[in-house]
């Protein structure tokens, strides 16, 4: 399998999880590997409402929890998406969201390096 296979394929998982666990998926996501860290950018997953609600700092607070709690409560199911693409264990996820740009980053760290493992090129 390629590098650029395997990121398609994290892409898909990573779209499953927004749509079936935090209720909608992004208009554009992206994945890159490199070494055993996963970096996914998402965009253009916010709703309307969501970006009405950003407009002012409280509501970007509340936002931010809400989604944050939401990420941290389902953190099991999407390590275990990607386990099963890549058989690795994920040693840690992370996320962050740009209110301003309506992007999310997540990051992953496996416990072996993918670029190694699978031979990415």
């Amino acid at each position: 399998m390629t590098k650029g296979q395997l990121e398609a394929k994290i892409c898909e998982a990573i779209s499953k999880f927004e749509i079936e666990y935090m209720g909608r998926g992004p208009k554009n996501i992206r994945a890159y590997i490199l070494n055993d860290i996963i970096v996914v950018r998402l965009a253009g997953f916010l709703n309307p409402s969501e970006q009405k609600l950003t407009e002012n700092p409280q509501g970007i607070e509340l936002f931010k929890k809400v989604r944050t709690s939401l990420f941290e409560a389902g953190r099991g199911y999407l390590e275990t998406l990607i386990n099963d693409i890549l058989n690795v264990a994920v040693i840690s996820t992370h996320a962050d969201i740009s209110t301003k740009t309506g992007e999310k980053i997540i990051i992953i760290t496996t416990d072996r390096n993918l670029d190694e493992l699978y031979k990415t090129k």
